[in-house]
């Protein structure tokens, strides 16, 4: 399928920040596709399928996370007490990041890997939710503020 080999590894990639590991994601993704395949004839001929799926692999994580009730947490290194940044900084920084996204609620989780790691509008966002446009702006609001509060307690040694 062309949409599969064009859009496979964007999608996965979106999976995997939803729900926090790479096989989860794989699963995930697998439904999504086999659902939107079932119905891919009543798709507008000529119309873009990725917001459909995307809607479909977030509706999936969201109910995943419901039907689980505790999220499966990755446990990271804490970064270095020291206030030089190691070679390894940034790729620590990401495991902390990563590791704070995932501690969001899955409504949140969700609006903030579409809006800045999807790059998508507000407006895009709220449609591959199924939302209003100011449902996307206090979700994005409420989570970049969480993650800031985490990130800062959590970084604070760096400073130090």
């Amino acid at each position: 399928m062309e949409f599969v080999a064009a859009r496979g590894d964007a999608l996965l990639r979106t999976a995997a920040l939803m729900c926090g590991a790479r096989q989860d994601a794989e699963d995930i993704l697998q439904t999504a596709l086999e659902k939107a395949y079932r119905q891919w004839g009543r798709l507008e001929p000529g119309s873009d399928p990725e917001p459909y799926v995307r809607r479909i692999l977030v509706n999936l994580v969201i109910s995943r996370a419901r039907r689980w009730k505790v999220l499966r947490e990755i446990h990271m290194a804490r970064p270095p007490e020291t206030p030089a940044a190691s070679p390894n900084h940034a790729v620590e920084l990401r495991g902390t990041l990563m590791e704070e996204l995932r501690r969001l609620g899955p409504r949140q989780r969700a609006v903030l890997v579409l809006r800045f790691w999807e790059d998508l509008s507000e407006a895009e966002t709220a449609r591959a939710l199924g939302c209003s446009v100011g449902t996307v702006k206090s979700q994005a609001s409420r989570g970049l503020a969480r993650l800031r509060e985490r990130l800062d307690s959590n970084l604070a040694p760096l400073g130090s």
